[in-house]
């Protein structure tokens, strides 16, 4: 008996899902586990593996379209059944979606059959003279619509270039309309008539949960930043004493990650959140470290990192970072982080300010250690600085709790032994 596949739930903030990717197409045999389809979530894009056996009857939601969770993503049966009442009484919004579109589809063609017309009765009634014949580079002679050849023109586009699609190969508006110049000499051309262009790009689910996401943080939680400038040097000598006996060379961030878990430590009002009616105090320390993917920003988180030495803190970081960007990280590792290191300092930036991530108290925003004169007993040396920025939701954090950490985190990056007391 066919069975509706549904659009799954693959995290707890899933609303919608896109269908990256089918494995299979209709006809195929499917057994129980068999990749099924690779659907984008809101955080990541996953594997979707058949619950159930049978012949794929019918796909619910294409390539590249957007169906809500519990749509009809797909219907398995036995081969040549029918299954027009489930697509009649169950939940059809992925057919719906289909048949929207080919209706937008057949309307617009209509509109262009009809726009098609009316510009040639235009073109026709336009000028007496009907019929412009315009010379190409090759001595040819072309005809084309006194309208077309307006067009032309104004888009300075060479009319000799443009194929004719009306009766006798005649040029019409919907030629010039419809023109794409080809490679040949058009990139120098465009350039210098300063032609204007654009490209609209699919906006993921991913970056529709950042937008969210971050705009409902910006906007409602009021944000207040810390900035501190931090002697690095004893850290940079700590670190190439590490590295000499470590294989996994750790970085200034597994630092930055572990000064931040041994301060939140300290100062557990800095490692809390909002959550309405009350403020959470979060006896344990999750750390979530910001990685750059394609589609926008991923946070995995490094849970208990106050417990864990500098070598686990790089290995699990480089895990989750290789899997964020291969989109293979899974949702659970993205949850429940109780503080956020954003560092930029890689690309060189000295100073920024991050946006909470919600439901996060703070962020630190790390920038790039710079070398710079500065005065050591007197004496001007080159030293090695880094400057923090620390975002804080006021409802929660007050300005002298954010510098009681800063003041802290400075500490433990300027002597490092005191991560380990």
């Amino acid at each position: 008996m066919a069975e509706v596949v549904k659009m799954p739930r693959l995290s707890d903030t899933m609303e919608e899902g896109t269908v990256a990717k089918w494995h299979k197409k209709v006809g195929d045999k499917v057994s129980e586990g068999d990749l099924l389809a690779e659907i984008e979530t809101d955080k990541a894009t996953m594997d979707f593996e058949a619950f159930q056996e049978g012949v794929l009857l019918h796909i619910g939601v294409e390539e590249g379209d957007t169906a809500a969770v519990d749509s009809v993503l797909a219907i398995l049966g036995e081969k040549g059944e029918d299954i027009s009442g489930l697509l009649e009484g169950g939940d059809s919004s992925g057919s719906d979606q289909k048949e929207e579109k080919q209706k937008k589809n057949d309307s617009s063609d209509k509109e262009e059959e009809s726009d098609d017309a009316e510009e040639d009765h235009e073109d026709d009634n336009k000028e007496s003279d009907k019929d412009k014949e315009v010379s190409a580079s090759d001595g040819r002679r072309l005809k084309a619509s006194p309208l077309a050849k307006k067009l032309a023109e104004e888009k300075g586009i060479d009319i000799s270039d443009v194929e004719g699609s009306g009766e006798g190969g005649r040029i019409v508006k919907r030629d010039i309309d419809n023109y794409k110049p080809s490679a040949k000499g058009t990139a120098a051309k465009a350039t210098a008539l300063g032609e204007e262009s654009y490209e609209d790009v699919k906006v993921s689910q991913m970056r529709k949960t950042i937008a969210k996401r971050l705009a409902e943080s910006k906007f409602t939680a009021p944000h207040f930043y810390l900035t501190l400038d931090i002697d690095m040097e004893n850290a940079s000598m700590a670190r190439k004493a590490i590295n000499e006996m470590m294989e996994n060379k750790v970085s200034f961030n597994d630092l930055v990650i572990k000064a931040c878990a041994a301060a939140l430590k300290k100062h557990p009002a800095v490692n809390s959140a909002w959550l309405g009616d009350k403020i959470r105090r979060n006896e344990h320390i999750h750390i979530g470290v910001a990685v750059a993917v394609d589609e926008g920003l991923v946070v995995p988180v490094v849970r208990h990192a106050d417990i864990k030495g500098l070598a686990a803190i790089n290995a699990e970081v480089k895990d989750m970072a290789g899997k964020a960007r291969n989109k293979k990280l899974p949702p659970e590792d993205m949850e429940g982080g109780t503080f956020a290191v954003s560092n930029l300092g890689m690309f060189g930036i000295e100073e920024f300010t991050a946006i909470i991530n919600p439901p996060n108290s703070c962020i630190l925003a790390v920038g790039a250690i710079r070398e710079e004169p500065v005065v050591k007993n007197g004496q001007i040396v080159i030293g090695q600085r880094m400057k923090v920025t620390l975002s804080c939701d006021h409802r929660t954090v007050d300005g002298a709790t954010g510098a009681a950490f800063l003041q802290t985190l400075k500490g433990m990056l300027e002597n490092p032994a005191a991560m380990l007391v």
